[in-house]
C-alpha cells in the first residue's frame, strides 16, 4: 500500500472515520479530523495548537466555542448543497451537538495566532466552475485567501467532479518558494457518490495521480469513498471520476509561509491544455450545487 494513500478505515479513531495529525502524515502543518456527532450527544474537541473549520458533511449541528454559539444548517450530503461552516481558533474548547446526528469534517492547520471564532454563511460562499469540456468541475471556495481571510495558516476548498470528468488538471505542484508557487502540504479527502449521484457509497471509485519530475514519487491509485491522499510534494492530478460515480474531495492546505496562499505551478509538459478550454463548451452539469441545493 502507498504511504501517501490512506484508504477508508486506516485513519479511524475509535468510532470516528478520520484522525490525521501532521505527525501522522509525516509533515509539520496540515491535519484533518472527520468525526461523528450522535443524536443529542455532545462532542467536545480541544483544538490545541490548531485552527480549524467545522464543516458539516451531513446533518445540522450547533457549535459552541468561546461562549459563542453558532447554528449550522448543514446538508444531506456533500453532493446536495453548499454548506455553512464555522472557523474555530487554536487553544479552544469546541462543543458540537446535533438534533439528528451529523458527520463533520475539521480541516486544521498548526498556527501561531489565536483569532476569534467566526461563522461563514453558505450563501456567501463563491462557487466557481473551473476548466471546460471533460475537465469541467465545481470549486467551492469557502476557505481560500481572498474569500475567507479570517485564518492564520489554514486554506480549504471543496470540489465536485461530475462522473466521467477530470479535475486537478493540468497537474500542478506547490513544494517550493518561487515566482509562481508557495510551499503547502495538502490533503485530499474523497467522497464518491453512488448510483443516485447524491449518496456517498463504497460501490464507486475514482483515480488519482501524484508524481515528481525525478520519478521518486510516481503514484497512480484508485480512490473510494472515505479515502485520503497526502501530497507532501510533487505534481498532483488528475483526479478522475469514473463514469456513473461523481467525485467530491475536500482540499486542506497549510505551509510555513507568513501569508496564506494557494499559488501553484503547472507541470510544463501539460500546462498547454489550459489554452484549449476556450474553444470547448462547459459541461452543463456544472455547477452541481449552490447554497440552495442541487442545480440540476
Amino acid at each position: 500500500m502507498s504511504a501517501l494513500h490512506r484508504p477508508h478505515g486506516t485513519l479511524t479513531d475509535d468510532s470516528d472515520p478520520i484522525l490525521l495529525t501532521p505527525e501522522g502524515a509525516g509533515w509539520s502543518h496540515t491535519g484533518l479530523r472527520v468525526l461523528k456527532v450522535g443524536r443529542r450527544l455532545p462532542r467536545m474537541i480541544e483544538t490545541g495548537e490548531f485552527e480549524a473549520f467545522v464543516l458539516p458533511l451531513s446533518g445540522s449541528l450547533t457549535v459552541r466555542v468561546d461562549d459563542e454559539e453558532f447554528e449550522l444548517e448543514g446538508r444531506d450530503s456533500v453532493f446536495s448543497r453548499v454548506t455553512d461552516f464555522v472557523y474555530v481558533p487554536r487553544d479552544a474548547e469546541v462543543v458540537l451537538t446535533s438534533p439528528t446526528g451529523a458527520e463533520v469534517a475539521m480541516p486544521m492547520a498548526r498556527c501561531e495566532r489565536r483569532l476569534e471564532p467566526r461563522y461563514g454563511a453558505a450563501e456567501d460562499v463563491p462557487v466557481e466552475v473551473r476548466g471546460s469540456g471533460q475537465a469541467s468541475r465545481q470549486v467551492t471556495n469557502f476557505g481560500v485567501p481572498g474569500v475567507w481571510d479570517h485564518a492564520d495558516k489554514l486554506n480549504a476548498c471543496e470540489l465536485i467532479t461530475p462522473d466521467g470528468n477530470w479535475s486537478s488538471y493540468p497537474p500542478h505542484k506547490h513544494d517550493e518558494a518561487s515566482e509562481c508557487e508557495v510551499v503547502n502540504e495538502e490533503i485530499y479527502y474523497f467522497r464518491i457518490a453512488g448510483r443516485d449521484g447524491v449518496t456517498p457509497s463504497r460501490e464507486g471509485f475514482g483515480l488519482h495521480r501524484t508524481y515528481t519530475a525525478d520519478g521518486e514519487l510516481d503514484e497512480d491509485v484508485a480512490v473510494r469513498d472515505g479515502d485520503v491522499f497526502l501530497i507532501p510534494r510533487g505534481y498532483h492530478g488528475p483526479c478522475v471520476a469514473a463514469p456513473g460515480y461523481p467525485m467530491y474531495y475536500l482540499n486542506v492546505l497549510a505551509g510555513p509561509a507568513q501569508e496564506r496562499s494557494m499559488a501553484f505551478c503547472d507541470d510544463p509538459a501539460h500546462g498547454w491544455v489550459r489554452d484549449t478550454w476556450a474553444s470547448q463548451e462547459l459541461d452543463p452539469r456544472c455547477p452541481v450545487t449552490d447554497h440552495e441545493g442541487r442545480r440540476r
